[in-house]
């Protein structure tokens, strides 16, 4: 009997990492989004999130250097400039070391039309610890984060999610 038992934990066990894998944007508890206030990488002013009350958000931790968060950058751009006027927005939050100048080039070249700015360790333990990139977070209205987006995730899907909390 106890070895069924631990059979049946093993495949729990399993399965719970088959859907972390199958399922990236699964669903996570609605949680009020932590506030932040962080340089622009295009000005050097602060951008304080309450300047985003009310609208629904993509938050997304990314660095220059990596490969999976270029390939998202034109997704993004596609998403924020087709919905920015239904109250939707991206904001890039740059884990860079190198400082603005790195990411502000970065921002010029790809032609990115969303608020990028720096985060702080403070910003990366505020959402939970930023473990790998690219991971996203999409907040609704209220400032909830409703998911969580673990590497590349592709544009039909996130769009999907997106306008299910704009309407």
């Amino acid at each position: 009997m106890k070895k069924l038992w631990i059979n049946v934990f093993a495949i729990l066990a399993f399965l719970v990492t088959l859907g972390d894998l199958i399922l990236p944007g699964k669903i996570i508890a609605a949680t009020q989004m932590p506030a932040f206030a962080l340089e622009s990488v295009r000005d050097g002013k602060i951008v304080d999130s309450s300047v985003f009350k009310g609208k629904v958000l993509l938050l997304t931790f990314f660095a220059t250097w990596c490969p999976p968060c270029l390939e998202e950058v034109p997704v993004l751009i596609k998403l924020h400039g087709d919905m920015a006027d239904a109250g939707f927005s991206v904001i890039g939050m740059s884990v860079d070391q190198q400082g603005s100048a790195v990411v502000s080039k970065f921002v010029e070249k790809k032609a990115i039309n969303y608020p990028v700015l720096l985060a702080q360790s403070k910003t990366t333990n505020d959402f939970g610890g930023i473990y790998g990139i690219p991971v996203a977070f999409l907040v609704n209205k209220t400032g909830n984060v409703v998911k969580k987006y673990t590497g590349y995730i592709n544009h039909t899907v996130l769009e999907k999610d997106i306008r299910s909390l704009l309407n």
